[in-house]
């Protein structure tokens, strides 16, 4: 398994403006990172409107100083999902990801996080609460729409289990995988997302092979909303059970912390707490 590391952990500077990508590379290298996990943005170098040849810049980078950029992740979906109400809003949607899946192949990542939409979500103030039949079938339309794309490109759609209210068991996130029958289509499984509603080992156990990425996050579920996040071994996630799972189920892939937003000396102590993870 490899230790990652993702863009958004990365503060602002005092000024205001963001980390660079290349110096989120040279960064998370200096520290020992494996991989960066960059992110697609509606603005900037990595956003839907980027051309290869800006994207192949960060590419080379990372290659020059040996650092992998084996995932990808975007939040572009919250604002547009691919299972809006609005069937504009969802082919929006559907066209952002087929141009990250691009982006992705131009970068030489091989799994890209994919929010499958939402019933609704905390976080997004205004959006009405969707019936749950209408969000699965759109959702499985959304897949069926970016899998010949996925597959062409060699990238895994690797579907999240986020706080949307939508495919909260396990069982319900491995039916969903299996019913494209593609190897395209897995799991992007956050750790701490899950304490709320599940057990993280249960989850790796069930949906096996079927993971493609690992998100670390630690979360308190006494807390029980979006303030029970907390720095990786400050939380409730037993990631004893966790390592345990992964190496049980064959995992060999990344793991990387995602903290968000972004905060000063975040990036250097999530890697000494993997650090201690990776040896549990």
């Amino acid at each position: 398994m490899k230790k990652g590391i993702n863009y958004w952990a990365f503060p602002a500077k005092a000024d205001g403006s963001t980390f660079g990508q290349i110096q989120a590379i040279e960064r998370a290298k200096a520290l020992g990172y494996d991989c960066l996990e960059l992110t697609v943005e509606a603005e900037g170098p990595l956003s839907p409107k980027a051309s290869q040849a800006d994207v192949t810049k960060i590419r080379k980078a990372a290659e020059d100083c040996g650092m992998e950029l084996l995932t990808v992740a975007s939040g572009l979906a919250w604002g547009e999902s691919p299972t809006d109400p609005d069937p504009a809003v969802r082919a929006r949607a559907i066209e952002n990801y087929r141009c990250t899946l691009e982006i992705c192949s131009w970068l030489g990542a091989r799994t890209l996080l994919y929010l499958p939409g939402m019933v609704s979500a905390c976080f997004i103030p205004g959006f009405a609460p969707q019936p749950s039949e209408s969000v699965a079938t759109w959702a499985r339309e959304a897949v069926e729409a970016l899998l010949p794309t996925a597959e062409r490109l060699k990238v895994t759609l690797a579907v999240e289990n986020v706080w949307n209210r939508f495919l909260l068991s396990p069982l319900e996130m491995k039916a969903f995988i299996d019913q494209f029958g593609s190897d395209s289509v897995g799991s992007y499984f956050d750790v701490g997302n899950v304490l709320l509603y599940g057990h993280p080992e249960d989850w790796i156990r069930t949906l096996g092979k079927r993971i493609a990425a690992v998100h670390m996050k630690d979360f308190r579920t006494n807390v029980g909303n979006l303030d029970g996040f907390v720095d990786l071994l400050s939380g409730d996630v037993n990631f004893r059970a966790v390592m345990g799972a992964l190496r049980a189920v064959g995992y060999t892939g990344p793991y990387t912390a995602e903290i968000v937003p972004g905060k000063e000396g975040a990036v250097e102590k999530a890697f000494v707490a993997l650090k201690i993870i990776e040896n549990y």
